[in-house]
């Protein structure tokens, strides 16, 4: 069993220390440091093998003191002597709020995170949904809700069970076609749940460092890199969208139009329709960012971007858009997972 890691660091920078105690002091030191009473010896037996190279260690010991070290500064140090923490770190945070004008949240929020380290190997999975419901109260609300459950439990059973038993098997599928039955299921389950309802569905399936991305509707996936760069991931299915697209409104106008919110796909509506599939990297030291358009609607992009990057956590940062979002007029269900990925 490994040990945390500041006893790790105590451990490797021990036999220095002891190293320093057995040279001999000059005579003025040894009259300053003399006992009356002689000392046991020392017994050299004891001293530990160095797990790392003596220069590394030597150099993390420079910096070494007496008092305990914060966590953060151990990491600093194993990464300074050339020791890379594993696994990777993956944060997830949530936001979710009914807004300032809506009796009820037709919104769903769905997010998990598996690793597993083993054998020398790392294996990452995550799995976010967010769908926004339409219908009215008893069937938007209803619709978001089996959509997300039934997306993540067929994903669950499809990828994360075979990859994570004992004796693991690769799904035979693509990932491409587990994403599209599992948004045909979705549709199946708003339709036989919540009829006469409707709901959007975004859905992003992590494996390691590749990201899947299934979508209907006008929720939306961002990437978000730390070089400044935002970018839309998803399109939207909606009618404003549509005619921008065609060059009959301008982006201005597409904002403020009074049916921006009328969507020409979405699921438990009319078939056949056809999801958009695709995939994408994860941004390398950036985020992941999948909300609805209480969101996105609200609060501009760029405002977007920089609660992103300045808040300490995603947890945070998911807290502080929801007030930006109801700081705006809060005119719809507010819905956000923001994933950050580690730096490489």
């Amino acid at each position: 069993m490994k040990l945390p890691l500041v006893e790790r660091l105590r451990a490797w920078l021990s036999p220095l220390k002891a190293e320093r105690e057995a040279q001999p002091l000059a005579p003025s030191q040894a009259e300053e440091h003399a006992s009356p009473e002689a000392q046991p010896p020392r017994d050299e037996t004891k001293q530990t093998t160095l797990p790392i190279p003596p220069e590394e260690l030597h150099a993390a010991a420079g910096v070494a003191s007496t008092r305990p070290l914060e966590e953060g500064e151990v990491e600093n140090l194993l990464e300074n002597v050339g020791m890379p923490l594993r696994p990777d770190q993956v944060s997830v945070g949530l936001g979710y709020s009914t807004g300032l004008q809506r009796e009820h949240n037709e919104d769903a929020l769905y997010a998990t995170v598996s690793n597993l380290s083993a054998n020398g190997r790392d294996h990452l999975f995550g799995l976010f949904v967010v769908a926004d419901g339409m219908g009215g109260h008893q069937h938007g609300e209803v619709a978001s809700e089996v959509a997300a459950r039934a997306m993540a439990q067929y994903l669950m059973d499809a990828v994360h069970s075979p990859l994570f038993k004992v004796n693991p098997e690769v799904p035979q599928e693509a990932l491409m076609d587990l994403m599209r039955e599992g948004v045909r299921r979705a549709h199946r389950a708003v339709v036989e749940y919540a009829p006469g309802g409707g709901t959007t569905i975004t859905a992003a399936l992590l494996l390691n460092e590749q990201i899947t991305i299934a979508h209907v509707g006008d929720s939306r996936a961002y990437a978000i890199f730390p070089d400044g760069r935002m970018e839309v991931l998803t399109r939207d299915h909606s009618l404003v969208k549509r005619l921008e697209e065609l060059g009959q409104l301008s982006a201005e106008e597409a904002a403020v139009h009074p049916q921006r919110n009328v969507l020409y796909r979405a699921l438990g509506q009319a078939e056949p329709f056809d999801p958009d599939v695709f995939i994408t990297p994860a941004p390398r030291q950036g985020f992941l960012m999948l909300c609805s358009d209480g969101l996105w609607g609200v609060v501009s992009e760029e405002e977007l971007f920089q609660i992103v990057v300045s808040s300490p956590s995603p947890a945070v940062a998911c807290q502080e858009l929801v007030k930006a979002a109801n700081a705006g007029g809060g005119p719809d269900n507010i819905s956000v997972i923001l994933v950050q990925f580690p730096r490489k």
